[in-house]
């Protein structure tokens, strides 16, 4: 999609370039010369902060249980019971078999069956808690039991990531806790499309939307949770932003706004400011959709004063940046040739989205 909105811009510089060349001012005759939808506006300094639109940063949602995290025992994990002084009451690892194939699975009742303990149940509870009743009902056998209850594979709870990670995946969860930003690390890190400040978590049947970048960059961490069992990431592509500098720029191209604010100044800058010999510093202008009606700002530069009100003007996704051309011509002529490549591009990117 990119790549044909870059065509299309493209074409609309080609057609702009061979057609005739921008009078000023604008008067009110040009005007209603041109479609009913088409409003002109000469920005200056009194009204340059009503048409600049800042981008807006995606808001986050409080998470709950978000910042608390105590592993609890589930069906399939397997624990680990050391009884000191007592190897009867330990299964033996041997040369050959971990402690989590010799270990003490928890069955899909929620128990496991111990030696002269019988059933104990161990779902939804913590080691330490199996621990002491495990001294407890030992004590009968044995004076003064010492034992040390650990998960040796934890089976029972996970996370998944997906979306737009290096490699998406399912994450088994422990008793250290697991951030979103450690879980986002474990899945290969964010793609280069990917767009940190939407990022979703599904929990317990809601859906929570997380501004991670503000985590990222301004160590906010509420927006950085510990994550719980059943939790999904997901981490969307980044949306297209882009505006358009075209006409008599050194280097005419397509500007990325989906990281920051860019003003009309920096795009023009960025890409090398006016063309000396050929722009006309008066004819700056900005096509900008608004529904039906397109809106056309123009910012005369022949002064630094108007380079000084364009840093107060932010551009938009699809906005496009047209510098004319000098000598001064037809501005009818040059307009025509652009707005309808205006309105296919903007209707191209509407189905995009």
């Amino acid at each position: 999609m990119r790549r044909l909105i870059g065509s299309l811009v493209t074409t609309l510089f080609l057609a702009a370039c061979t057609q005739g060349f921008t009078e000023f001012p604008i008067s009110e005759d040009r005007q209603a010369d041109l479609p009913p939808n088409v409003v002109v506006t000469r920005l200056d300094a009194n009204n340059v902060g009503s048409f600049s639109q800042q981008r807006r940063v995606p808001g986050s949602q409080t998470v709950p249980d978000s910042q608390v995290w105590n592993y609890q025992i589930g069906v399939g994990d397997i624990l680990s019971i050391d009884v000191f002084d007592h190897p009867e009451l330990t299964l033996p690892a041997g040369p050959m078999r971990s402690a989590a194939e010799s270990g003490f699975r928890v069955q899909a009742d929620g128990s496991f069956f111990y030696p002269f303990v019988g059933q104990v149940q161990a779902a939804g509870r913590a080691p330490e808690q199996i621990r002491e009743e495990l001294q407890t009902s030992l004590a009968e056998f044995i004076p003064d039991p010492q034992l040390e209850v650990r998960v040796a594979a934890f089976n029972s709870q996970a996370i998944v990531v997906t979306g737009e990670v290096n490699t998406p995946n399912r994450q088994s969860l422990t008793n250290v806790p697991l951030t979103l930003l450690e879980a986002v690390n474990a899945a290969g890190g964010l793609a280069p499309e990917a767009d940190p400040a939407r990022v979703t978590l599904q929990r317990r049947g809601r859906t929570y939307n997380i501004n991670f970048n503000t985590f990222l960059q301004g160590g906010r961490l509420t927006n950085n949770p510990i994550l719980i069992n059943g939790d999904t990431i997901s981490v969307p592509r980044r949306r297209i932003m882009d505006a358009f500098v075209l006409g008599q720029i050194v280097a005419p191209a397509t500007i990325d706004l989906s990281e920051e604010d860019i003003s009309l100044t920096q795009a023009v800058t960025r890409q090398g400011g006016l063309a000396d010999i050929r722009a006309d510093a008066r004819g700056i202008f900005v096509f900008r959709n608004h529904g039906q009606v397109i809106n056309v700002y123009q910012l005369d530069t022949s002064t630094p004063t108007g380079f000084v009100l364009g840093t107060r003007f932010m551009l938009s996704p699809n906005d496009v940046v047209f510098v004319t051309r000098s000598p001064l011509g037809r501005w009818n002529d040059t307009i025509s040739a652009i707005l309808p490549s205006i309105s296919v591009a903007d209707g191209v990117t509407t189905l995009a989205e």
